[in-house]
């Protein structure tokens, strides 16, 4: 059967198997390099190795055969005709270019990923241990501006809060948001690890950087960051239990799951109702427009709301530039931003119904894709549900904000969809 369209440049190239291993070893140090560097890179460095992913990426596909798209793939080709089309009819279009231009990097450094993963799955703990590596470091700075000056972390205590006072670490990322953003995928990431790793250095290495992150996390005080969080490591532990369970009578697999929800929702009742401040933060929740950080998101949610409404089916383009260029013609008074500050309205503004139901698509194959983690065996199937629960997790926080959209964190997204994709069932 002949090869789709799309694959048929792959494989033009026949070199000797020692080229393929060395472009295997270099593929693999630059991924480890970018994931190790996300959060100390500065935009330029970063932009120089996604690029040199981008082309190892060619090289290595002019070089070897094509392989099967999969559905995660076929539905992230999808989004960028989708994209491509935006652009074309946005309102503008040179601004739109240039985020289509940022999508196919990423998009590359996913490609790479999974072709990576799907030529040599033991590179995956090596990229594993490069984000784990990053996430520790970050994490050990974040957590020492506790013994810092108030005055240094002033600019994160916003006056109009309920919780003015609050103390808010945002380590070598500049914002406690997106050191939250940052850190909560790598947690269910590296509980695996500890799971998965069986030196006892690299256990330490792995319980170092989650017990770490953790901590961190709590003290960035993001309650979006909170909430994804938990729901990954909810979500991970829920998994490992069904998984460890499988061959349990049904109705212990039914009740074992609901014990420790229960058991989860009364620690989390408890900690929100007697630990100051976690308990001022929980209650800005249910503040509505009287917080600050409330009231900002309801104003930028409903001129975004307004954008829909007036591009429903195109959107405006994808990217942050052409959001800034449109968002100042519909923003109420004195409420600035960068974007829509909700992934699903993000998504709708930038590529219209039309990128929200291909989104909802490649969600659903993502969710099909880990799921299989729970019949794989062991190495495959700890990869498969950590990288779930860390979406999961990056879901959660995108319901009420687009840190998703930082590259230290959508990377990070990109890598795990690569981990599912380059399932033997899947790729």
């Amino acid at each position: 059967m002949a090869e789709p369209l799309l694959l048929r440049w792959q494989g033009l190239l026949h070199p000797a198997d020692a080229v393929l291993l060395r472009l295997e070893w270099l593929s693999g140090s630059v991924l480890v390099l970018l994931l190790t560097g996300l959060p100390l890179f500065t935009r330029g460095g970063l932009s120089l190795v996604i690029a040199a992913a981008a082309l190892l990426w060619l090289l290595w596909s002019l070089c070897s055969p094509p392989e099967e798209i999969g559905a995660i793939s076929g539905w992230l080709l999808l989004i960028l005709g989708i994209a491509v089309v935006t652009t074309g009819f946005s309102p503008v279009p040179m601004a739109a270019a240039k985020g289509l231009l940022k999508l196919l990097s990423y998009m590359s450094v996913y490609a790479l990923i999974r072709k990576l993963l799907a030529t040599n799955p033991s590179w995956w703990d090596h990229l594993l241990a490069g984000l784990l590596s990053g996430g520790l470091l970050s994490s050990v700075l974040a957590l020492r501006q506790l013994y810092a000056s108030t005055e240094e972390l002033a600019s994160w205590a916003d006056p109009n809060s309920i919780s003015t006072g609050t103390i808010r670490i945002y380590g070598p990322l500049g914002n406690p948001n997106l050191l939250a953003g940052y850190l909560l995928p790598l947690l269910p990431l590296a509980a695996v690890a500890l799971w998965r790793w069986k030196g006892i250095g690299s256990r330490l290495f792995a319980g170092t950087t989650l017990v770490l992150g953790v901590s961190a996390t709590v003290w960035t005080y993001s309650r979006g960051g909170w909430l994804g969080m938990l729901a990954g490591l909810a979500t991970l532990m829920l998994l490992l239990i069904l998984r460890s369970t499988r061959h349990w009578p049904p109705i212990w697999r039914r009740l074992l799951p609901l014990a420790v929800l229960l058991l989860a929702a009364a620690l989390l009742a408890v900690a929100a109702t007697k630990l100051e401040p976690i308990r001022t933060r929980v209650a800005s929740l249910l503040a509505g427009r009287g917080d600050s950080s409330n009231n900002f998101r309801i104003n930028v949610w409903l001129a975004a709301i307004d954008m829909i409404q007036d591009r429903p089916w195109l959107g405006i383009g994808p990217g942050n530039t052409a959001f800034n260029s449109i968002y100042p013609l519909y923003q109420q008074p004195k409420f600035n931003a960068l974007s829509a500050y909700s992934v699903p309205l993000e998504l709708l503004v930038e590529m219209g119904l039309p990128g929200l139901i291909a989104a909802s698509g490649l969600l659903w194959s993502t969710f099909r894709s880990g799921l299989r983690g729970l019949t794989l065996p062991p190495p495959a199937a700890g990869a498969a549900l950590a990288s779930l629960a860390a979406i999961i997790g990056l879901l959660t926080q995108g319901i009420t904000d687009t840190i998703f959209f930082r590259p230290e964190v959508q990377l990070i997204g990109w890598f795990c969809l690569a981990t599912l994709a380059a399932q033997p069932s899947e790729a």
